[in-house]
């Protein structure tokens, strides 16, 4: 019986074009939730993780739009609210797949807090863009009321720009490993978990994103998992991308795909940080790691599909 940790991504819950409803959103979660349904009927022990960008996204609107009403939440607040959100909506879809065949296994959400170093270089450095687009006016208010970092965005705005640190510890682990050791499915890290930092004996939130598929590395390697799956749009790692001699990867070793991404071949803003984690997972555990399509999720998580990366030359 197999621990298994799958990282949903994006369009397991939007698609491009779509605007975040609730309904949309559930109905995405509707077609993958057989698959993960089938993993824990096949009796596979499930740890689901996920992203929350759009929804953050959209919820830092709402902030911005209604403010002169309430006051604004900060970003580590915002983060645990989507987890919450998210993690209902796969409880509850996920609960239905499971009892249309039968099965009476809990699905139960976490809000995870995730350690991070006040010291980590990402706070001198911030990259990650959150939340909406600006005008050059309000930026600059931003900047001197808020003491916000702005950048422009590609012409369409200026967006805020925060740190994206290094996921440390999942600090709820324990409760997360005793919740799979009672057989219940769980969803937790999402978004990569609330960046938190240590400060005389108390945890503070920080206006920080940690990147979901590191988070998720840490904690499939930090429960023992038997293999870390990390779901997404496209069908299998590729080198040289969009060019007429690009490479779909299916088996690779690790120190492998190491070589590949030491010379570029995996963008930072897309496949650069699901490689990385894979990488992590396996040099650490010495067990697999898949990345594959959300299509095929029960096949990717038996290690038949998507690109599988293995420890050593086979």
């Amino acid at each position: 019986m197999a621990l298994l940790v799958v990282a949903l991504g994006g369009n397991a819950l939007l698609r491009a074009g779509e605007r975040g409803t609730a309904a949309e959103q559930a109905r995405h979660l509707d077609e993958v939730a057989p698959a993960l349904a089938a993993l824990v009927l096949g009796g596979h022990r499930l740890v689901l993780t996920h992203g929350n960008g759009p929804q953050v996204g959209n919820l830092l609107i709402q902030q911005e739009e209604a403010v002169r009403l309430v006051p604004p939440m900060p970003l580590d607040v915002c983060g645990a609210e989507t987890q919450g959100l998210i993690g209902y909506l796969i409880q509850s879809r996920l609960w239905g797949a499971l009892r249309a065949a039968g099965s009476d296994v809990p699905v139960v959400t976490v809000v995870t807090q995730v350690l991070v170093s006040e010291t980590d270089p990402a706070f001198r450095n911030p990259t990650k863009p959150v939340g909406p687009f600006f005008s050059p006016e309000r930026a600059r208010g931003f900047m001197v009321e808020r003491n916000w970092l702005m950048r422009e965005d590609a012409g369409r705005g200026w967006r805020r720009i925060v740190p994206s640190p290094e996921p440390l510890r999942i600090l709820e682990l324990d409760a997360v490993r005793a919740l799979v050791e009672a057989g219940a499915v769980v969803v937790c890290a999402g978004g990569g978990g609330v960046p938190v930092c240590e400060r005389q004996g108390r945890l503070e939130g920080c206006e920080a994103v940690i990147d979901k598929d590191l988070a998720s590395a840490l904690l499939a390697a930090d429960l023992g998992a038997d293999r870390l799956v990390i779901l997404t749009d496209v069908e299998r790692v590729a080198i040289r991308y969009g060019r007429p001699d690009e490479e779909r990867l299916d088996r690779v070793p690790v120190s492998r795909l190491r070589r590949f991404q030491a010379e570029g071949h995996f963008p930072p803003g897309s496949m650069g940080p699901k490689v990385e984690a894979a990488c992590r997972f396996v040099e650490r555990t010495g067990r697999e790691a898949v990345i594959g399509h959300l299509d095929d999720a029960a096949r990717a998580a038996e290690g038949v599909a998507g690109t599988v990366v293995v420890p050593e030359e086979e």
